[in-house]
């Protein structure tokens, strides 16, 4: 076997694997029974220090949105791929797609808006309720060991520094 057909057969298995998930809910809850998930003795959170309608606010999904002139995520690692697509702001719907084999995203394909819902919040952004929308960005969930370590010690912090710059006051976070 040839390594290329080895990550080509690999990928196609994750991505009927997720299939199946999406299409018996009760075999995806009993392999997230078994699922070992990070847990937290407090929830990281700071509430709003003005009002919405002055707030800049950023988008990140972990449903594998990125713009389809970049690289898409890595489904062939089977352990996830912890990188980011930032995306900017004004971004068209039409030039982004999702790569992430792990969910049935056939309808957030027909409209991303229910996924990522970047037009939603511009419309939101004009009608003065939201103050600004800063650039956006992209994960893909599903992350495992090694590549947690990767996301919480050097992508995500990546990603808080540029919210940091952009002076964002809250994020909205969609996952898959």
């Amino acid at each position: 076997m040839t390594d290329n057909w080895r990550k080509h057969s690999l990928k196609e298995l994750y991505r009927l694997t997720g299939q199946i998930f999406s299409q018996i809910p009760a075999l995806a809850r009993l392999w997230g029974s078994a699922y070992r998930a990070l847990n937290f003795d407090e929830i990281p959170f700071t509430p709003l220090r003005k009002p919405l309608h002055e707030s800049r606010l950023a988008l990140i999904t972990t449903g594998g949105v990125h713009l389809r002139e970049q690289p898409p995520f890595d489904m062939a690692d089977p352990r996830g791929d912890p990188t980011y697509r930032r995306i900017p702001a004004t971004t068209p719907l039409s030039e982004l797609t999702i790569t992430h084999d792990y969910y049935d995203h056939s309808d957030a394909e027909r409209d991303l808006n229910i996924l990522f819902p970047l037009d939603l919040v511009r419309t939101l952004v004009q009608r003065n309720i939201i103050g600004s929308l800063a650039d956006c960005y992209g994960f893909m969930g599903h992350i495992e060991l090694p590549h947690l370590t990767t996301l919480l010690q050097q992508t995500a912090p990546e990603v808080a520094t540029f919210l940091k710059q952009e002076q964002v006051d809250a994020v909205l976070l969609t996952p898959a």
